[in-house]
């Protein structure tokens, strides 16, 4: 594990997309969906009590929409908010119910989406576009697993899995949406190409609000995985506003081998800083290279530390959250789901660690607060971890 102090004052919401009324647009979008109910908030008591904190809180994404993950939050308001301008409708008028109605469809028009993804993402674009009456294209980066083309399909895209690594994957599909007049739905931005991606990171607000609402007691430390960004940007956003006597210690977590955001935060030049190579991980969902540039800007001013960490740290996690600690609930995470629980307990739990520990401030009289932002996607690969012990940790000294 490595870790780096992110730079930037800590202000909050560089960019103003997180506002209250905002916030509460978005949530009132998504609670119109049928399919909406709020995902539980876990309060693993026992964990909290092996691991030496106070309280160790998990939102399970796994239960979203019955799509097995968060994703669909950022990609279902960003095509709404697409259609819906087309329409001239506000931010507070947006409805599923307008969006799906007759009226609505004969003057929008027939519209194509198209994504890149390595899974997810995809999927949940692919979902909307079906539940929105729309066409969806959803291209995917070599070494993406079969579940999860299949899963695309199955939610009604056009999907292929491409020879290409995630950040040449999008590339093309912006080219596409360019050629041929479909809408690029993407969670990350460049010049020229910021509206939707500021929209999706405004999406995963509705999670962070909701884990306010629940949570019985303030965070003290936040651990929010990171692939381009956007969903610790939105969700960190939320927490800092809304916390701000108080406001926690967030800690952006990605793998080493995509660590594009503790690059960036140990350069300490207020830049952004890219990885490169192949990236391969467990942590597919993170395997980005290229920060975001609206999600570097809103955790510069929201983050305090980048963590990197090993493929155990996930698939470690991922069997502690599956065979939990007495009347725990259990919670079925995947490879990406489950690297912030991860992190908090290599931290906690693991000598190597300590002074990083320290240095963040976590320990006894803590609060802790992870995502799993996913369930097992590719059940194949989270058997051969639970059950076969795949990705196990090395045998080193533990506290």
């Amino acid at each position: 594990m490595r870790l780096a102090k992110m730079p930037g004052e800590k202000t909050g919401d560089s960019l103003g997309l997180l506002t209250k009324k905002t916030v509460a647009d978005t949530k009132r979008f998504h609670a119109s969906f049928p399919q909406y109910a709020p995902t539980p908030l876990c309060d693993l008591r026992r964990l909290a009590e092996a691991v030496g904190v106070h309280r160790m809180f998990v939102k399970d994404e796994s239960f979203r929409f019955g799509l097995n993950a968060f994703k669909v939050l950022g990609s279902s308001y960003a095509m709404g908010r697409y259609l819906a301008r087309r329409a001239g409708l506000f931010a507070n008028e947006t409805t599923y119910e307008k969006l799906t109605s007759k009226a609505f469809r004969e003057a929008c028009g027939d519209i194509t989406f198209i994504t890149a993804t390595d899974g997810n993402h995809g999927r949940g674009v692919a979902w909307t576009a079906h539940e929105l009456g729309q066409r969806s294209v959803v291209y995917m980066p070599k070494g993406s697993r079969p579940e999860r083309l299949e899963n695309i399909r199955a939610a009604g895209a056009e999907a292929s899995i491409t020879n290409l690594k995630y950040d040449d994957v999008v590339r093309m599909a912006s080219k596409q949406a360019e050629e041929n007049g479909w809408v690029l739905v993407q969670d990350t931005a460049w010049p020229g190409y910021e509206e939707i991606p500021g929209w999706i990171i405004t999406g995963y607000g509705t999670m962070a609000e909701e884990i306010v609402e629940e949570l019985p007691e303030p965070p003290t430390h936040v651990f929010l995985q990171a692939g381009v960004g956007s969903m610790a940007a939105g969700v960190a956003a939320v927490l800092k506003n809304a916390y701000p006597e108080n406001p926690p210690t967030v800690i952006v977590v990605e793998p080493t081998t995509a660590d594009c955001f503790y690059r960036s935060a140990a350069a300490n030049d207020g830049k952004r800083h890219f990885a490169e190579g192949d990236m391969k991980t467990i942590m597919a969902g993170l395997a980005c290279g290229e920060p975001c540039s609206l999600a570097w800007d809103i955790l510069t001013h929201t983050a305090d530390f980048a963590l990197t960490c090993e493929d155990f740290t996930a698939a470690n996690a991922m069997r502690i959250l599956g065979a939990p600690l007495g009347d725990d609930p259990r919670i079925i995470s995947g490879e990406s789901g489950a690297s912030g629980v991860g992190a908090a307990l290599a931290l906690l739990c693991r000598l190597e660690n300590k002074e990083m520990a320290a240095e963040i401030g976590i320990g006894k009289d803590s609060n802790v607060l992870c995502i799993s932002t996913e369930g097992a996607t590719d059940r194949e690969r989270y058997k051969d971890i639970t059950w076969h012990g795949a990705f196990a940790a090395p045998d080193v000294e533990r506290e």
